[in-house]
């Protein structure tokens, strides 16, 4: 791990010192179905859905059982329901047929379900098993080119790089925090740079904003996630 990454990493720490994934679930199957259904579309959406689906259809049995219409109809605020629909579907159908109804705690059999990529595998791997993981998502893609700690616009060589950065016992925390500070501070068209906590470390410092009061008007609080 070079000096950089170590520092800025240590700040990001200091700054979401309580981190934690922000999609709610009880169950590693309910995380599957929670992060398949926030791609494209927000945590805080997807939260006000996954109640009624859940009680509906909260194992694997019940999703695979499902009739697929019902499914679109309580994800459909989600956006691409009818494409979500059949992954949720779909997945839980091969959980049930060949993993005995159990989600795998493994990254090469998760990528092999319906609608589930290296993204996807390493949320539930991460936040439901305690196996580190890297997820990149736009933010953390993002950030880690401001960064200079991969110039990649391809996640699978961005998740590589970074994780020869940072100690993989932090890559679930990690993940978190950079994509928390991106969703709240290091936005993708005007980052709130006078309000960052980074700005002494970071290469790219001077993009954003950099009037210290209008670049507190940019940073978004944990409520507006909830």
């Amino acid at each position: 791990m070079t000096s950089q990454p170590r520092a800025i990493y240590r700040v990001l720490t200091k700054t979401y010192p309580d981190v934690r994934c922000e999609l709610d679930f009880k169950t590693p199957f309910q995380l599957l179905c929670a992060t398949v259904l926030s791609a494209q579309c927000t945590d805080k959406r997807v939260n006000r859905v996954t109640p009624k689906l859940f009680k509906k259809f909260g194992t694997p049995k019940k999703m695979a059982g499902a009739d697929l219409l019902v499914i679109e109809e309580l994800i459909h605020s989600t956006g691409f329901f009818r494409s979500k629909a059949r992954s949720l579907k779909g997945l839980s159908i091969k959980i049930m047929d060949e993993y005995g109804g159990e989600v795998p705690p493994d990254l090469t059999q998760l990528v092999k379900l319906p609608g589930v990529g290296r993204k996807t595998a390493n949320v539930v791997l991460g936040h439901a098993f305690d196996i580190p993981g890297i997820t990149v998502d736009t933010h953390f893609g993002r950030l880690s080119r401001r960064f200079g700690w991969s110039k990649s616009m391809d996640p699978v060589k961005v998740e590589f790089e970074v994780g020869a950065l940072i100690a993989r016992n932090e890559w679930t925390n990690l993940s978190q925090r950079m994509i928390w500070h991106g969703r709240r501070i290091c936005h993708s068209r005007k980052p709130a740079c006078a309000a960052c906590p980074l700005a002494k470390l970071c290469p790219s410092f001077g993009i954003g904003e950099m009037d210290k009061v209008k670049a507190m008007a940019l940073v978004k609080r944990d409520e507006d996630f909830r």
